[in-house]
């Protein structure tokens, strides 16, 4: 044991002077600017965390929340966490050494034909019973020389907070999916209220031209004409129920409900909330959960490199083992362990037909695939806030126009209609009118509808809610394990 004792204190001292592996500086497409190029002014102060409540609707509210408790899809990415935060703790146990103990008893008899055994009874084979316990403790250890060990497990941390920041981006994504969802839903019963109420108003200028033609005022074209705009409307109102149908449907799906479509929403569409503040684009990186992901692969793929290429050093296993065997389960307690031995090895990779280096280069592919992945990443997320950041713009002037155009579209129906009572006007005129109206007004519900769906997507681009909060529970267990993955 004793010539065994230096080679041990040898890997303990090259184990401890292995430099860390350098980091990797993390690509940039362009330079980035101090202000987004879209944003016409900036919004000061801090997105708040649960954003969606800044659109005051309670029932929006609690549709969110069934949904971040409720959603499968949500519950998988949670399990999908649970198994990379178990492979880091996997990965960090080669690090420490593996302990093992063995308690076994053996039991036998055995027969002696032939042989005089002095006591034994006459005419009978004489025998003897012998019990024998054993009880042993083996460890092993690979001293972790070159980093190789070192360097898999914090790919593993890193895959682990990859899947942590994952997590956090599926329950970002999933608070816009059903917030969206549910905005959809309400323009859906307003256009069905619409829907109706056109048909209505519809229904009584047939009247009025049924009436018309059976006096001889009117003729038969015109209650023609009005019977087939009566039947257009009343079709429009079935199109609208199967709409709302739909819609009501995907919604009960998002919270993890059974598609019943009974889910009741909101009559009218919130108001816009107040500009969003977007922040700094350099601080975009570091905010949206989908760029720490690619971040963290990629710190996970230059790990893999550095473990693939100290796989190329020689490696050392330390195996120990001590025991003792008795007779009596009592003298196996005593401490007096007389039988051990200590083996060191040491082995160097000689030929092995270029696996080694092809999985260096296999590695080193990887590493390059997700530089690239990074990069297209962050710069799909600039273009992402500036894209929703213009469409604000873009969208209030065209809700602005909309909305001329449906006013004027009202008053042109009303004094048509009114002209058409009096005589003044044909149907022709009242029947465009009419439907310029209620294209008018379809199109203003669909636009403030988007306004809103806009500034859902403008706080996923930006990463939801970046207020200064405590850690949430993924990202408090991801620094648990990077501080001690074998734990």
């Amino acid at each position: 044991m004793k010539h065994a004792l230096p080679i041990v204190l040898l890997a303990l001292t090259c184990a401890a002077c292995v430099p860390a592996p350098a980091k990797r500086t993390l690509p940039t497409t362009q330079s980035v600017p101090d202000r987004w190029a879209a944003a016409e002014s900036a919004a000061t102060g801090e997105a708040r965390a649960d954003w969606w409540a800044g659109f005051e609707s309670p029932q929006l509210d609690d549709v969110v929340r069934q949904a971040l408790t409720g959603n499968y899809d949500l519950q998988a990415a949670a399990a999908r966490l649970a198994q990379a935060e178990a492979q880091a703790r996997i990965a960090g146990a080669e690090l420490k050494p593996q302990v093992s103990g063995s308690l076994n008893g053996n039991r036998s008899k055995q027969i002696f034909i032939g042989l005089p055994i002095p006591g034994s009874t006459p005419g009978q084979p004489a025998s003897t019973t012998a019990t024998t316990l054993g009880l042993s403790f083996g460890v092993s250890w690979e001293p972790d020389l070159w980093g190789r060990i070192r360097a898999g497990a914090r790919a593993a941390v890193a895959d682990f907070e990859a899947a942590a920041a994952d997590l956090e981006a599926a329950r970002l994504s999933l608070a816009a999916g059903t917030a969206k969802a549910y905005f959809r839903v309400t323009e859906a019963t307003q256009q069905l209220a619409l829907a109706e109420t056109s048909a209505e108003s519809f229904r009584r200028t047939a009247e009025q031209v049924r009436a018309r033609y059976a006096s001889g005022v009117r003729t038969a074209v015109d209650l023609r004409l009005a019977l087939n705009n009566l039947a257009r409307a009343e079709a429009l109102i079935e199109q609208r129920r199967a709409e709302l149908d739909a819609q009501t449907r995907n919604l009960e799906t998002l919270l993890g409900r059974y598609p019943s479509g009974a889910l009741q929403a909101a009559t009218s569409l919130p108001d816009l909330p107040p500009p969003v503040p977007a922040g700094l684009p350099a601080d975009l990186v570091a905010r949206r959960p989908d760029l720490v992901a690619a971040e963290r692969r990629l710190r996970a793929a230059d790990e893999r490199v550095v473990a693939a290429k100290r796989a190329l050093y020689p490696s050392l296993n330390l195996t120990g083992s001590t025991g003792s065997t008795s007779s009596e389960l009592g003298d196996l307690l005593d401490g007096d362990f007389s039988v051990w031995s200590l083996v060191a090895g040491l082995t160097q990779p000689i030929f092995q037909g270029g696996r080694l280096r092809a999985n260096v280069a296999l590695n080193a592919a990887a590493g390059e695939q997700a530089v690239a992945a990074y990069a297209s990443a962050v710069l799909a997320a600039y273009s992402e806030v500036e894209t929703s950041l213009a469409a604000e713009n873009f969208l209030a002037d065209q809700e602005a126009h909309t909305r001329e155009s449906a006013e004027q579209a009202r008053a042109a129906r009303e004094l048509s209609e009114e002209r058409y009572r009096r005589g003044l006007t044909g149907y022709i005129t009242v029947l465009e009118s009419q439907r310029s109206a209620l294209n008018a007004e379809t199109e203003l519900l669909s636009i403030r509808r988007r306004r809103l769906e806009n500034r859902i997507d403008l706080h996923l681009a930006l990463g939801g809610g970046f207020a200064a909060s405590p850690a949430s529970p993924p990202l408090q267990t991801a620094q648990a394990v990077k501080k001690d993955p074998a734990s």
